[in-house]
Formats: structure tokens, sequence, C-alpha cells
């Protein structure tokens, strides 16, 4: 892959200051993304966090209100026909015909991607088999579940396989068997060569399947990195801990406060408590070495520890601690704005379009 100047970039997609604003919506404000190709790259925020629109963008769906952005080096405005030859798109919603079977619509795909009627055919077959849906290629895909649709979905994106393949929110609405089913997709998608830009507002996906991550709140990029990147940035993790005697608890309490200088968390099984662990403090401890001091201090009062763990903070708490709020799976009050201003965006890009 070359850029305009004809240098090797090694990247999928480069963006920046990219921006898109709807009236006095800035729905994308200031974006700067740079995905390496052959990746699986995670674009992780709540709804209406902007990341539809700008995955649209980079689509070529959407012309762009400030900034830029290359697909493969080609630049999505002046070059759009070019970056629509590489690359496809599988939104949040089923684009598929609902009255025809699997079979058909993936013909029908291919006969309109310029395939012959007997090359339209062997490559429907072979998909409907590689997606596990080859017993149900012959019902309406409106009789298909849910976790059915998004693959026959995904399946029509490759029917010519893409370099880059757009995945918006794939999995919303799907149960955990169904979820991990597109996972696989994923993983197999990228096993052949393609990039892949998965946005979710699952948490568990961006940390199962990305291997970097852009965090997105309010149309900007608020962080960016590696999973274990992210995680470091918000602390090493949390102490777990069980201990012996449910008595000693209020005990064990007030010394990991004392010794950690954090918070603790007295869990629902009385035996249990965590405490925040920072990456280190004045001294110059770090996490391990603060929870094995910990530990000294609660056999030292005699209370015993029947489990202990140290472990990275999960994209959850990542997500509270970089947002100071909940995410989309949680906080009721904040998600209902969010869908709302989700929804009023989306009527805006209908109207641009």
């Amino acid at each position: 892959m070359t850029n305009q100047t004809g240098r090797s970039t090694g990247l999928a997609i480069e963006t920046a200051g990219l921006v898109k604003t709807f009236g006095d919506n800035r729905a994308v404000d200031g974006v700067d993304l740079r995905v390496p190709a052959g990746t699986v790259y995670g674009v992780l925020g709540p709804n209406g966090a902007g990341k539809t629109t700008a995955v649209k963008m980079l689509a070529t769906l959407l012309r762009p209100d400030g900034g830029e952005a290359h697909i493969f080096g080609h630049d999505v405005v002046r070059e759009a026909d070019a970056v629509r030859g590489r690359v496809s798109l599988t939104g949040q919603y089923a684009s598929v015909d609902e009255d025809l079977t699997g079979t058909e619509n993936l013909v029908l795909l291919g006969r309109l991607t310029g395939h012959s009627k007997r090359a339209s055919a062997q490559r429907a077959e072979q998909l409907l088999e590689a997606f596990g849906l080859t017993e149900a290629a012959a019902r309406q895909v409106k009789n298909y579940s849910g976790g059915m649709r998004r693959r026959i979905d995904i399946a029509a994106s490759i029917l010519n396989t893409p370099d880059l393949l757009f995945l918006d929110e794939p999995t919303t609405g799907l149960d955990p068997r169904s979820r991990n089913q597109v996972w696989d997709i994923v993983r197999a998608v990228v096993a052949q060569g393609t990039t892949v830009l998965l946005t979710t507002q699952y948490l568990d996906e961006a940390d199962q399947l990305a291997s970097r991550i852009a965090v997105i709140d309010k149309g900007r990029v608020i962080a960016e990195g590696t999973k274990g990147e992210l995680k470091s940035s918000v602390g090493a993790g949390a102490v777990h801990l069980r201990l012996r005697d449910p008595e000693r608890r209020p005990e064990a309490e007030q010394l990991l406060k004392a010794t950690l200088d954090a918070e603790v968390q007295l869990e629902a099984d009385p035996l249990a408590l965590t405490a925040r662990v920072g990456n280190g403090d004045a001294d110059g401890l770090g996490a391990t070495e603060k929870a094995s001091r910990a530990l000294a201090e609660l056999a030292r009062a005699g209370i015993t520890v029947d489990n202990f763990s140290l472990g990275q903070p999960s994209l959850d708490e990542v997500f509270l601690a970089l947002t100071d709020r909940p995410n989309s799976q949680g906080g009721a009050t904040g998600t209902r704005n969010e869908e709302r201003n989700a929804t009023r965006t989306d009527k805006q890009e209908e109207a641009a379009a």
C-alpha cells in the first residue's frame, strides 16, 4: 500500500482532524486514526459517540466537513471510487432482502457485482457452508434468528473479499452463543488478510477481538492504544481477597485501606473484598509490591486469606475512568440521553444523504 507520494504506509486507514457536523451537532469532532493493515481495530464508545458517523465517512457514504481520511492511501473524497473498490460495510441492521432465501440473496449480490450465474451459485454455497448456514440456505431470511441474520449479512459483505471490512456494532442484540459465532467469523476474515474496523459498545467484544482500540466519546478520541496500554493507563488493577473468617472482614477492610491507600469494595460474598491498586506511589512501590505488603499486614494481624489474586483492570473500568460516567450497558439515564442523541444524528445523516 502506498500513499499519494508513492511511499508505503502500512496503514489501512489514516485520518487527521476528521469532522462531521449536523446543524449545531458536532457528531465527529477532529478524529485522528491510524489503523494498521491486516488487523482488527476496535472503536469503542457509547451510543451517540460518533462511531457510526465516522464509519460512514470512511466508507464514502457521508462527506466530511473537515479534516482528511485515506483508505490504503486513497482520499475518501477525491478518490471515492477507488476506496469503494476496496471496502465493504456491514451496518447495524441486516441489509439483505428478508423475502429471499439465504442462497437467493447471495446469488443476487454475486450477479450484481459481475459474477456469472454459476460462479455466484458456487460462491454462495461456499459462504453458506463456511458460516454454518447450509441447512437454512433454502429458508427465507425473515425466518432466520438474529444471529443467523448477522451471519448472512457478513457473508454478503465478503462475497467479494474486501481489503477493508467495516463492522458497525455487528453483535448488538445477539445472545452470547451468536456473538461468539460472529467473533469466530471476524477472526477467520482477518486470517484471510482482510483488515477489520470494528465499532462496538460491548467492552468484552473489543477485548476479545481488537489488537488496538480507540475510545471515542462525544465525537472525539479520548484514548488509543493496545488493550494492555489502555488498562495500564488507569492503574495496575485490583487485589481480590477471600477471607476464611467473615467476622474479620471489617478489620481487613480498614487494614487494606491504610496499607494500599485505596478504596475497598465489599463484595456480596461475605468473605470477599476488592481493593484498587495504582501503578506506584511515592515510595516507588509497584502494584505487586504493594499487594504483597498488604498480605503481610493481614497475616501479622492474624487474618487468614484463603484466596488472593491481582488482576489488570477490565475495559469496563478503563471506560469508566476515561469518561467518568457509566458505559452504555449501564447508567440508564445516560444511556437514554445517548440513544436520543444517536437517533437524532441518524435522522440528520439520512437527510444529508
